[in-house]
């Protein structure tokens, strides 16, 4: 403070005198009461500095000028009175430029207003200019014309179903605004219809605690192991653990100069710590840990073994949230069929392409989340397209999963409900793939992407959901079995994908064939590892934790990812329904999905008559005793 005085002091050019009490007449004839200003803002300044936030200074250096210049203003006030001393009256009477006092000082406050606050200056500025325009821009009044009225428009029809949508719409409580992007007539959606999910902290130091434990549990059954990545995930945190070294010592014995025998160790060899060695101890790991743990060994593209530990706070991962990626708008840009799955154990985005999958296969038990995946899948689809370029046919034996959507324009029938219809549709769609082939062949197009470059007509892309296949099953072993691998099998080419869900992955009802048309899959948490090897091949999905947590394998990969799938609310996906039902002004043409009788050889109701049923009626009115190898004698 001293220093800075005299500083100034040497500035006005006065001499000093060296006595205190001339210094201190000086410097109340140069400063005047504006030298408790000085002591108020060098206090700031030292506190601020104390409690170590320079950054804050820094940060907020327009709030400080402004805060100077308010300081120079009050100065000038005194200065009005004789109490600003010699510097206050250079601020209000310069005498170089002569201004008059009160507007300088005017002009120091509105500096102070515009430095500290200039969005709502600028607002301010812009609302003014605005209103000044429509003042000028008022119309002149002018007489009524004697013309006659138009008639009045006639009052829309609203059904009882968009009445009931719209209600929902204002319970939510928000409205959105038309977006521009239109194709073929359609709006889409904006991605404000989606919640943004709050993201949780998680603390590190918990981490770095858990970290420790798991070292010290290691080592207590002599593994020698760091742990060098801590990746923090919604629902689970997964360690990063680096094995150490097997080493081998001998005894080395050596004589000191005073003759004693002195023993120490020396290494020699050394063989890394087997991965083996880490995941046997899975449930010594736990015990440690308390909590149930898996562990990934070794983690694909690191040479690390990944320890998942649940969180103590789960995180929620919105669908928003990850479509607004930069991974998830590289396949975006390249697909029509993109979708957001959620995050992965270190919280990094996981996003695929359903055309290159080609079809999806979901399973787990009730409550574990598949309902929630479908929905999400839906959502995420009808966000980015149209009805002219993505059309569902939904199977929901439930009846109360999937009949939200039933008013959606992207809908080729209603939802199907009844297990003889789902039947007669999965033949119906087995005849639209032939179809749909003879249309490419003829086109010379190779696949669907082809063909809707070359030709005037433009194929939709057909998706088929299923979201329970074990009654399907139940209704038709045979013949859903034969359509579905038929359909997996050739339907890629032609736009037809397939995405299947049930509770109960057994093998009689997620059968081998079904399997090894279905490589891409999503296991959420089973009961039991027969039912994690029937979907996966491989255990690990019965120590999920559930509500969204699962195993996704994709069709490259040779081991599955732990994910916490994408949630969408109900509100959200009431939103988004009556965003596209609002929309519909013309009625979307339905595929016309037809009565398809079965062949003999895969009717199941009414089986054909055999040609020697007759003949073998015959041998048994003949012979008292007929068994199955005597008919195959006789009848050959």
């Amino acid at each position: 403070l001293l220093v800075i005085i005299l500083g100034l002091l040497l500035w006005r050019g006065e001499a000093i005198a060296l006595s205190a009490a001339g210094i201190g007449d000086k410097i109340l004839e140069l400063f005047g009461w504006g030298l408790v200003l000085i002591l108020i803002t060098i206090g700031s300044l030292a506190w601020v500095l104390w409690r170590g936030k320079l950054s804050s200074l820094i940060y907020h250096w327009n709030q400080w000028l402004g805060g100077i210049a308010f300081i120079l203003a009050s100065w000038g006030i005194l200065s009005l009175f004789n109490l600003g001393g010699s510097f206050g009256l250079s601020i209000i009477n310069y005498p170089a430029l002569g201004f008059i006092g009160i507007p300088r000082i005017v002009g120091l406050v509105i500096i102070g207003i515009i430095l500290v606050a200039p969005r709502a200056c600028f607002r301010f500025v812009i609302n003014s200019i605005s209103w000044l325009g429509k003042i000028t821009s008022r119309p002149k009044k002018s007489f009524p014309q004697l013309t006659p009225k138009p008639p009045k428009p006639e009052k829309e029809t609203v059904t009882p179903e968009q009445q009931e949508l719209k209600q929902v719409a204002q319970e939510v409580g928000k409205k959105y605004d038309e977006s521009p992007i239109t194709i073929d007539g359609w709006r889409l959606p904006p991605i404000d219809i989606l919640d943004k999910a709050a993201e949780i902290e998680f603390s590190q130091a918990d981490n770095i605690q858990r970290a420790k434990l798991i070292e010290e549990a290691l080592a207590s059954y002599g593994v020698e192991a760091k742990v060098v990545q801590i990746n923090a995930g919604p629902t689970v945190t997964q360690f990063g653990v680096e094995p150490g070294w097997d080493r081998k010592w001998k005894e080395v014995k050596e004589r000191d100069r005073d003759g004693n025998i002195k023993v120490h160790l020396e290494e020699v060899s050394k063989t890394r710590v087997k991965v083996e060695r880490i995941t046997s101890l899975a449930n010594d790991l736990a015990l440690a840990l308390a909590t149930p743990i898996r562990i990934e060994a070794p983690v694909p593209g690191k040479s690390v073994v990944g320890i998942e530990v649940p969180n103590t706070t789960s995180g929620l991962v919105s669908l928003r949230g990850v479509i607004e990626t930069s991974l998830f708008q590289k396949i975006k840009a390249r697909s029509k069929l993109a979708l957001a799955l959620g995050k992965g154990a270190g919280g990094e985005a996981v996003a695929a392409d359903l055309s290159r999958m080609p079809h999806l296969l979901i399973a787990g038990a009730t409550g574990s989340g598949k309902t929630v995946c479908l929905n999400s899948i839906i959502c995420c689809l009808i966000l980015h397209n149209t009805p002219s370029e993505v059309q569902f046919i939904m199977i929901d034996p439930k009846r109360v999963e999937l009949t939200l959507f039933n008013s959606i324009p992207h809908l080729a029938t209603p939802v199907i409900v009844d297990t003889n219809k789902a039947l007669t549709t999965l033949r119906w769609l087995n005849q639209e793939m032939d179809k749909r082939y003879q249309k490419l062949a003829t086109a010379g197009a190779r696949n669907i992407e082809g063909y809707n470059k070359k030709g005037d007509e433009r194929l939709p892309y057909l998706i088929l959901i299923i979201d329970e296949l074990a009654d399907l099953m139940m209704a038709g072993v045979d013949e859903v079995e034969h359509i579905l691998c038929r359909l997996a099998q050739l339907a890629r080419a032609t736009g037809i994908h397939l995405i299947v869900a049930t509770q109960r992955p057994s093998v009689d009802v997620v059968t081998g064939l079904i399997k090894a048309n279905f490589p891409t899959r999503i296991s959420f948490a089973v009961t039991s590892q027969v039912d994690s090897r029937t979907i996966l091949d491989m255990g690990g999905a019965e120590k999920l934790l559930g509500k969204g947590d699962m195993l996704y394998m994709p069709t490259e990969a040779a081991k599955p990812k732990r994910l916490q799938g994408c949630y969408v609310s109900d509100a959200e996906m009431e939103r988004l329904v009556y965003f596209w039902s609002s929309q519909r002004r013309e009625e979307m043409a339905q595929l016309k999905i037809e009565e398809v009788v079965p062949s003999p050889a895969t009717r199941r109701d009414n089986f054909p008559e055999d040609p020697l049923l007759e003949t073998a009626k015959r041998l048994k009115q003949e012979h008292k005793h007929i068994s199955t190898s005597f008919l195959q004698r006789r009848l050959r």
